[in-house]
């Protein structure tokens, strides 16, 4: 229901019946080519990067253990975006292919650096070190990347409202080369769904039980990577959407991995979808990011989430 209201609410008005007429009879007017050209691509592609970014959610809070562990707030998005700009800048890299590659090496080095940040003392990993780790270097390559387009302003216009999390503009050529990665990405979610429930009694009792406990969190890995990658490819540093749709998720159907990853999939792609359609109008007649959107949703869930608590 979400994406049939993207179709219909917009700057410019078209009602239900002309929708389905842009399907049924299309006749190249006005009205049925920003159907099928503009909202119905931006459509598909909010639901799609919305489902990976939840999913990507659930995947580093489970093998975490870390209720604020999210793609934004451990530094993935942030490193997958650097390396973009950087790509775009410096190395004069524009097309999609190239963009995504790059965004998954970001994400995968970011991730890296994290836990190698995280697991230094005696306590090794833990849920708080964990989170000042991701925070810390999610605000490093935010301000790597803002350095280099200081340095290179001419970049600065073109890769701006990208950063800031967009699905305008974008189209479905962009989101192809992306989901082959994204699907085998859930596929891996799905393999180790059970595993993760055990996951969550702890990593002794997991094992005891036959889990393969570093074989799962790296599979997990290679799952977010791909997932929080090919979002931040298709449509820049989209935040909140992988910290606030587990929780809301893990309210509804509770803590099964079996069913969280597929609701969650479903409920971060319906909220980034009607971020989409509120962007429309806060700034009307122009648009405003969905990261802005997102934001002002997930900032206050963030704030109530942190005040109970991450463990220690």
């Amino acid at each position: 229901m979400s994406m049939l209201a993207s179709l219909v609410y917009g700057y410019t008005d078209i009602g239900w019946g002309e929708v389905y007429r842009s399907f049924t009879s299309f006749d190249g007017e006005n009205n049925h080519l920003i159907v099928q050209t503009v909202r119905l691509p931006r459509s598909i592609i909010a639901a799609v990067v919305g489902s990976g970014l939840a999913i990507a959610g659930v995947l580093m809070q489970a093998i975490t253990r870390n209720p604020l562990a999210s793609p934004t707030i451990l530094g993935i998005n942030s490193g997958a975006g650097f390396f973009i700009v950087f790509a775009f800048s410096f190395l004069g890299i524009n097309d999609v292919t190239s963009f995504m590659f790059i965004s998954f090496l970001g994400a995968a080095i970011a991730s890296i650096v994290v836990f190698v940040f995280s697991s230094i003392g005696r306590e090794g990993v833990t849920p708080m070190k964990l989170t000042l780790a991701g925070a810390a270097i999610a605000a490093l390559f935010s301000s790597l990347t803002q350095g280099l387009l200081v340095i290179n302003e001419a970049a600065l216009d073109q890769v701006l409202f990208w950063l800031a999390g967009s699905v305008q503009g974008r189209d479905l050529e962009q989101l192809y080369p992306v989901l082959p990665f994204m699907f085998l990405a859930i596929i891996l979610s799905f393999h180790i769904a059970n595993q993760l429930n055990l996951l969550s009694m702890g990593d002794e009792v997991a094992e005891g039980l036959g889990v393969k406990t570093i074989y799962t969190r790296l599979i997990a890995a290679i799952a977010v990577v791909l997932l929080a990658g090919g979002a931040v490819s298709v449509a820049g540093p989209i935040g909140f959407i992988g910290i606030i749709i587990p929780h809301v998720s893990r309210f509804i159907i509770g803590t099964d991995h079996r069913w969280l990853i597929p609701l969650s999939g479903l409920l971060g792609g319906i909220l980034l979808v009607i971020a989409d359609i509120s962007a429309r109008y806060v700034v009307s007649p122009e648009e405003a990011p969905v990261g802005v959107m997102t934001s002002l949703i997930g900032i206050p869930l963030f704030v109530y989430i942190a005040r109970k608590g991450v463990g220690k």
